[in-house]
């Protein structure tokens, strides 16, 4: 939201020329840690608008049934279970991380495999066409000692965050969420120190002595939104069962934790704070984004194959009547997501139609376990995404595409920003179109990100570009080598005072 009048720009604009400029910066996990938020401080300070009034379990229409003709992926050597995928579009390919064992990755125990393919069809392979390889396994002494476990992978701005299950071993209540990080997808480091950012809250301890994991994340409005099992939570099932929903401006979920409880998202102390409310019945689901329907969809296993459950924005409302992808399953879904956890838009019908789209295992193997990864499909048709300005804002959040003038525009919360440089728009965007789509044609360029315009950092505060006088929040620096911009180091009273305009990662 932008502040204040000429006084924050002048306070400025003398700040850019009395500054220095450091060159050739990029963002370490030491100081993602040690500023402690996201989008350059500027993703928490605005507020959601009031939801408008919805009706309830709207039925949708559901068009081009899909699945694949036979298993899309599997670990070599002896890697005889694959399940709790995690798929995402990105690029012009999809990847995906998954849940097996390799004997030739120690500790004995679960590793998290890596591969990427054409399209969800697969044949999905390890990068440059091998055997995928384990990306995540345990670490000794550790929370995740044993088992690495249930990924979960989001990309905002350069950075991936892999949300995991870990185990130390197979005691009673053993599981908790992990974090790690990574750049390219392939290497990863622990984050948080190692240590995991939630465990079981034990508000009731059950004959499911499980514990906490199987996450699912989501990125949305600078919002890290964290989907997950608790057999301990009060509002779980009988038998543990239940999804329970945090939501945090720091992806490590350190500070600033705001829980979903029975009158909606409310500041909580920390991630073990009392699990009130649960939004599905069921274990090993997977959560999503979608624009076109203003809702996020929770995908999760019932007797007909997996159920596609809908909330609004605020998990108040259910707006649509569940939809189904049959066929067989033995564990929870993958949904296919951009990578910051949204629908992927439809370039045939970008306003109509929404693809939805799984990654499941199918059987169980010669080790008890499920495996037989193969993808599922269908499409939702009459989305209505293009039906009023707020759902056009809403169905493009996120998505950039050519301009006329052989630039590329980001759309982000309404505003229309031209990019000069696609690889600078590849980073920022959820999603990189290869045409335009006619329906945006009319919203207005608000401002332009020049080759070489330069990144600032407040410590404490983030990262941030000044376009036109106003400040936008960077997640991270990984547009400066990119863009060919320099970092400012500024007081953060400077920060503080300047005009301020949306966050533009993710």
């Amino acid at each position: 939201m932008r502040r204040g009048g000429r006084r924050p720009v002048r306070l400025f604009s003398a700040l850019l020329l009395a500054g220095a400029v450091v060159a050739g910066c990029s963002q370490s996990a030491a100081e993602l840690q040690a500023d402690r938020t996201a989008h350059g401080g500027i993703a928490g300070n605005g507020t959601n608008t009031p939801a408008e009034q919805r009706a309830a379990k709207v039925p949708l229409a559901t068009a081009s049934p899909r699945q694949s003709g036979g298993v899309v992926a599997a670990g070599a050597a002896d890697a005889v279970y694959n399940y709790g995928p995690t798929v995402m579009t990105e690029n012009g390919r999809t990847r995906m991380w998954w849940c097996s064992q390799y004997g030739s990755a120690p500790p004995p125990g679960d590793d998290i495999l890596y591969s990427e393919a054409a399209s969800a069809n697969g044949s999905f392979t390890g990068p440059g066409g091998g055997a995928p390889p384990a990306v995540l396994s345990g670490s000794p002494g550790n929370f995740d000692g044993v088992h690495t476990c249930d990924p979960s992978v989001l990309r905002v701005g350069g950075t991936y965050f892999m949300y995991y299950t870990g185990a130390a071993g197979d005691h009673a209540l053993g599981n908790a969420v992990g974090l790690a990080t990574s750049t390219d997808g392939v290497h990863w480091t622990r984050a948080n120190g190692g240590r995991p950012i939630l465990g079981p809250s034990h508000d009731v301890h059950r004959a499911n002595v499980y514990g906490a994991g199987q996450p699912a994340a989501v990125f949305l409005d600078g919002w890290y939104y964290l989907m997950f099992t608790d057999t301990t939570g009060r509002a779980a099932g009988w038998n543990g069962a239940g999804q329970f929903v945090l939501r945090a401006h720091d992806a490590a979920f350190r500070s600033g934790v705001e829980a979903l409880g029975v009158k909606g998202f409310a500041s909580v102390s920390g991630t073990a704070a009392p699990r009130e409310r649960s939004v599905v019945d069921g274990f090993s689901a997977d959560l999503a984004w979608v624009g076109a329907l203003d809702a996020f969809a929770i995908a999760h296993e019932t007797a007909q194959g997996t159920t596609i459950t809908f909330w609004d924005r605020d998990f108040t409302v259910q707006p649509y009547a569940p939809v189904v992808l049959p066929g067989a399953w033995q564990e929870g879904p993958g949904l296919v997501r951009r990578p910051d956890g949204h629908a992927p838009t439809s370039l045939a019908d970008p306003c109509g139609t929404v693809p939805l789209d799984v990654v499941r295992a199918t059987r169980i193997g010669d080790a008890g376990a499920p495996t037989g990864l193969m993808h599922f499909g269908l499409d939702v048709r009459g989305a209505g995404g293009c039906s009023s300005p707020s759902r056009l804002t809403t169905t493009f959040d996120g998505v950039a595409m050519p301009s006329p003038d052989r630039m590329i525009d980001l759309f982000r919360r309404g505003e229309r920003i031209r990019v000069d440089r696609r690889s600078v728009a590849g980073v920022l965007a959820g999603e990189l179109l290869g045409r335009s789509v006619p329906q945006v044609a009319k919203l207005p360029v608000k401002t332009r990100l020049h080759s070489g315009a330069t990144v600032v950092h407040a410590y404490g505060h983030g990262y941030g570009i000044v376009l036109d006088s106003v400040l936008y929040g960077l997640p991270d620096t990984s547009i400066v080598p990119l863009n060919g911009s320099g970092v400012l180091e500024i007081d953060p009273r400077q920060w503080d005072a300047s005009a301020r305009g949306l966050p533009l990662g993710g």
